[in-house]
């Protein structure tokens, strides 16, 4: 593994991964928007808290160690994933048994205009 440029340079390692130094930011978040079909611009209209001289270390850090940062984005995509299947699968049957229930009372009409425009949405390929 590389060694982390210190924190001024803008990029250190904390219990969550890699981060932007001085932010909560990580490294992968910065991933998610430098594939193919997003801009950077994208990244900074998304988290404008990040200082032009931030942006620029992060992205000159994975430039710099990109295999190494891929490789740990691809575990954080696949933890992700593992984590939100987990999840939905230990919910599902929470979920029936809401869309069980009856309309909350005097919410009538609004409920069925919900539960058309609902059906409009699962209907379409």
């Amino acid at each position: 593994m590389a060694s982390l440029p210190n924190q001024q340079a803008g990029v250190m390692r904390t219990e969550r991964g890699l981060v932007v130094a001085g932010t909560r930011i990580t490294l992968y978040q910065f991933m998610d928007y430098l594939h193919p079909g997003h801009l950077p611009q994208s990244f900074r209209h998304h988290f404008p808290q990040i200082t032009d001289q931030q942006f620029d270390a992060a992205i000159s850090y994975i430039e710099a160690n990109r295999a190494e940062v891929e490789s740990e984005y691809q575990i954080v995509v696949k933890e992700d994933e593992e984590a939100r299947q987990y999840w939905e699968e230990q919910n599902r049957d929470r979920f029936a048994q809401i869309a069980k229930l009856p309309p909350p009372l005097g919410r009538e009409a609004a409920w069925a205009k919900l539960q058309a425009e609902k059906a409009k949405f699962t209907s379409k390929p």
